[in-house]
């Protein structure tokens, strides 16, 4: 079978650590070209997105790994060109952009795929099916890490439209929306954004769902610097416990411990992409974003000390 012609759109940290490995390891992809402002890349190098499209051969895909701000705009006309498109996370800046683009991915009869790298963890699906169906006693979320190891000198984040601390925490947003049993939804958020910028640095948030009878909590916070702490602690009204951990590649379901047996995150987002192309049908997951939204749309705001001395 042919491999797939797939071009990175947007090649940067996560395009060379994750995409570009998880590609090249899929026989059923051949990465053919990139852009990049910068002009880096791998196979036909671009510095324009719209001139890859229009000039490499034969592509068939793309995956979309800007910045969030820009991606709708590139997704739109990589769709309306008869592109099947990845989408890093978050898929787009809002909801009805995504909204937008799903319609029109249904229309031109191509893929589209939102992708949420931590979902793809065998161990998430493993803790969903230990809660499928129970009510939800409690939840804990604890999202902390340093910013200034994994955005350095990145300005976007702080721009708005960056999403701040929400750029991680919606990692664990779609880990809760995966494994949660039911609907979720923010009640309140308490937001800290530095007195330099216009998203959050820290979030704490509360969520209700009619399937819980406790405390429903997230605590999001990039300022802290002795070691990542990405963990989802669940405990349902039976008795089952629930602790995912290392951003959910470890499990701890009622005191037994097991870590993530599958391919990969990415290199498991690859393969899904490639059984979505082959069916010619697209995934898009809003769960996590819609959260995020909801965050902001209830959030209070608290102003902190500066990001830039």
């Amino acid at each position: 079978m042919k491999p797939i012609r797939i071009a990175i759109i947007g090649y940067g940290k996560i395009a060379t650590d994750q995409h570009v490995p998880s590609i090249e390891a899929n026989p059923r992809f051949e990465l053919v070209a990139t852009s990049s402002r910068s002009g880096q890349g791998v196979g036909q190098k671009f510095t324009d997105w719209r001139e890859l499209i229009d000039k490499v051969d034969g592509l068939e895909a793309v995956a979309i790994t800007t910045p969030p701000e820009p991606r709708y705009a590139i997704a739109r006309e990589c769709i309306q060109a008869g592109l099947h498109c990845l989408l890093e996370k978050p898929p787009t800046v809002g909801l009805s952009e995504i909204a937008d683009l799903d319609c029109l991915a249904q229309g031109k009869g191509v893929t589209l795929f939102t992708t949420w790298h931590a979902q793809h963890h065998s161990t998430v699906e493993t803790a969903a099916k230990a809660l499928a169906g129970k009510r939800i006693a409690s939840m804990q979320i604890l999202w902390h890490e340093d910013v200034n190891k994994w955005h350095p000198d990145q300005q976007w984040i702080w721009e708005a439209g960056g999403f701040g601390v929400f750029d991680p925490g919606i990692n664990a947003f779609s880990i809760a929306s995966k494994i949660f049993p039911g609907s979720l939804f923010v009640q309140s958020a308490d937001l800290s954004v530095p007195a330099d910028a216009q998203t959050a640095i820290a979030a704490d948030v509360r969520f209700y769902s009619p399937e819980a009878d406790g405390p429903l909590a997230a605590s999001l916070d990039w300022r802290r610097t002795e070691g990542e702490e990405w963990t989802i602690a669940i405990e349902a009204a039976d008795g089952t416990k629930v602790r995912l951990e290392e951003g959910g590649a470890r499990l701890i379901l009622d005191g037994e411990v097991s870590v993530d047996s599958g391919a990969g995150e990415y290199p498991d987002i690859y393969r899904t992409f490639v059984d979505l192309i082959d069916e010619r049908r697209s995934l898009v997951d809003v769960a996590p974003l819609r959260l995020v939204a909801d965050c902001l749309l209830v959030g209070s705001r608290k102003i902190v000390d500066a990001v830039h001395s």
